[in-house]
């Protein structure tokens, strides 16, 4: 397949699924994050809600002057470019890692799929399997899943069988996909395999050394050389994936969490009081949390300033986990390690 081919069919099913996405935050407004700490959440109609936020001049003073502001500090940065050395160090620095990124992803969906076999929900907190003997073996299957990730022990393999079963629960339970970052984080380790440290390097060296016993009965890694080989070319658009992955997992949040379950949100914003925290309506609080995730998710979709919203990423998950101290924090582990 000629690397033209391979770029329009990306960004074919990169177009596909963000249609897939629109689609189910336009239709589905359920709950996600903020049900894990929302107590007694009201109704309130989504479209009217927003209205009456937006159209109230101190709001609407806010977020026009937050826009413009934003605006000014973008154009300002671009023209003027003040920490063009810095921003040149800084990859350096970060490049010198790039061999240990799938260490990275494999620990950051190792330790919350262990977590939620032991915790008893599946891979989401508002999935909880029905039944002592589903439960059970959810739990056995994420604990094994997990282990296999964490050690690199057939990574690839188990990610693969990962990405399937959650894609399978997908269609039957849909409030899943407010944990969809598990599918580029997946597709990621796919793609890369395990890297080091890992087991699957440390058999692998034993069964390709001559003489060695295991080498001749060696189960995994001979017969998976061929996918290697197959998935090898696809690995250039591993940064991709999770680029776009992490952006769209965060515009849809942004969107379904916030904008479209408004009474959830304000449930929050009451029990923690955040209007001790700033001053403005609660509305707004909800509203501006929804538009900041929105807009943080497209710039990371088109590429734009990437490395800056990457952190602004991490800032919000850090203020989140002390700012909600009963918010389970290992049902975060992943988009910590996303960004």
């Amino acid at each position: 397949m000629s690397p033209l081919v391979r770029r329009w069919l990306l960004r074919l099913a990169s177009a596909a699924g963000f249609g897939v996405v629109a689609a189910l935050t336009a239709v589905q407004p359920a709950v996600a994050h903020v049900e894990y700490t929302s107590e007694d959440p009201t109704h309130a109609d989504p479209l009217e809600f927003f209205v009456d936020v937006v159209t109230d001049p101190v709001n609407a003073a806010l977020l026009l002057g937050g826009g413009v502001l934003l605006g000014l500090t973008v154009v300002g940065y671009l023209w003027r470019q003040p920490l063009r050395r810095d921003v040149a160090v800084f990859r350096e620095a970060v490049a010198e890692y790039d061999d240990l990124l799938p260490w990275l992803l494999r620990l950051s969906f190792g330790l919350p799929l262990v977590g939620a076999g032991f915790a008893g929900y599946f891979i989401s907190p508002t999935v909880e399997p029905s039944g002592t003997g589903l439960t059970a073996l959810a739990r056995l299957f994420q604990i094994g899943l997990g282990f296999a990730l964490l050690f690199g022990l057939a990574t690839r393999l188990a990610a693969l069988v990962g990405l399937l079963t959650y894609l399978g629960v997908a269609i039957v339970e849909p409030r899943i996909l407010f944990a969809m970052e598990y599918v580029p984080g997946l597709i990621a380790i796919v793609l890369l395999g395990s890297g080091r440290p890992s087991a699957d390097r440390v058999l692998e060296t034993v069964a390709r050394a001559e003489g060695t016993v295991y080498g001749t009965f060696d189960p995994v890694h001979g017969s998976t050389e061929s996918f290697r080989q197959r998935v090898a070319p696809y690995r250039e658009y591993v940064a991709t994936v999770v680029r776009v992955g992490l952006g769209v997992t965060f515009l849809f949040l942004g969107i379904a969490e916030k904008l479209l379950a408004p009474g959830d949100a304000l449930s929050v914003v009451a029990k923690y009081d955040l209007t001790s925290v700033i001053a403005v309506d609660p509305g707004l609080w909800v509203v501006g949390a929804g538009l900041t995730e929105a807009i943080l998710g497209l710039a990371l979709i088109i590429g734009a300033f990437t490395r800056a919203g990457s952190l602004v990423a991490l800032l919000m998950f850090t203020l989140t986990l002390f700012a909600l101290p009963d918010d389970p924090v290992l049902a975060h582990v992943s988009l910590f390690g996303l960004a």
